[in-house]
């Protein structure tokens, strides 16, 4: 969907497409307020709340709505004896995965299965014959802190490769001529919602709600909030 389209579309639904009272919206406002509503939709969908309790990959849906964010980043990782870590993207978001292919001398280098632990209960999960980082098993579990994912291997092995798979922030719109409200520069191009377009429909009911907010206006509020809920 064309960036123009989602400006008359926000606008029509805020009841401001030809209002020329206080209430006019600066093209800023609805750049802030879209990319605000992306994220908060995007984090709805990862935790599942909604009416079915859907959270990501629970439901085909899910899977085709989210997948555009899922990504996989090659981790560096620095041994640490007890550990290896590397750290998070910038654009991070949400866990999925950890690969890690750890090698020892006696053996060949062997896929681990990498489980997501609290860091809470580290020193509990290291003497826990059952749940210890094993080579022989070909399972670890790794931690994360401080943006940083740590690796454990109980010095027991060694890490070649690790990517981290992961669901980053969604990509923000820009308008072109528009005061970039992140940078507070003007933006030279468009920049568009990588969305489907249903999903932007969704969205911008998000959007119109932030905005109805933001300029007290309680009718438009509850009804971009019920609609973008109701429809996910």
């Amino acid at each position: 969907m064309l960036n123009s389209t989602i400006v008359i579309k926000v606008k029509q639904r805020i009841n401001k497409l030809d209002s020329q009272d206080y209430d006019n919206l600066e093209c800023w406002q609805i750049v802030e307020a879209f990319n605000k509503a992306q994220v908060e939709w995007c984090r709805r969908q990862l935790h599942g709340l909604n009416i079915v309790k859907e959270g990501d990959e629970q439901s085909t849906r899910r899977k085709d709505d989210l997948q555009v964010l899922l990504t996989t980043d090659g981790l560096t990782v620095t041994d640490k004896k007890d550990y290896f870590f590397g750290n998070v993207p910038t654009d991070y978001l949400q866990w999925k995965r950890v690969d890690v292919l750890a090698c020892k001398d006696c053996c060949d280098d062997r896929r681990m299965t990498v489980y997501l632990a609290e860091e809470g209960n580290l020193n509990q999960l290291l003497r826990d014959k059952a749940k210890k980082p094993s080579f022989e098993w070909a399972e670890t579990f790794a931690t994360l802190i401080n943006n940083q994912v740590h690796i454990y291997t109980n010095d027991e092995f060694d890490i070649s490769e690790a990517s981290l798979i992961y669901y980053r922030q969604p990509r923000r719109i820009q308008l072109q001529g528009c005061v970039d409200p992140y940078t507070n520069e003007e933006t030279l191009v468009n920049v568009e919602s990588e969305f489907k377009d249903d999903i932007i429909e969704l969205i911008i009911d998000e959007t119109v709600s932030v905005l109805a907010g933001d300029i007290e206006s309680p009718v438009q509020y509850p009804r971009g909030t019920q609609t973008a809920e109701r429809n996910n």
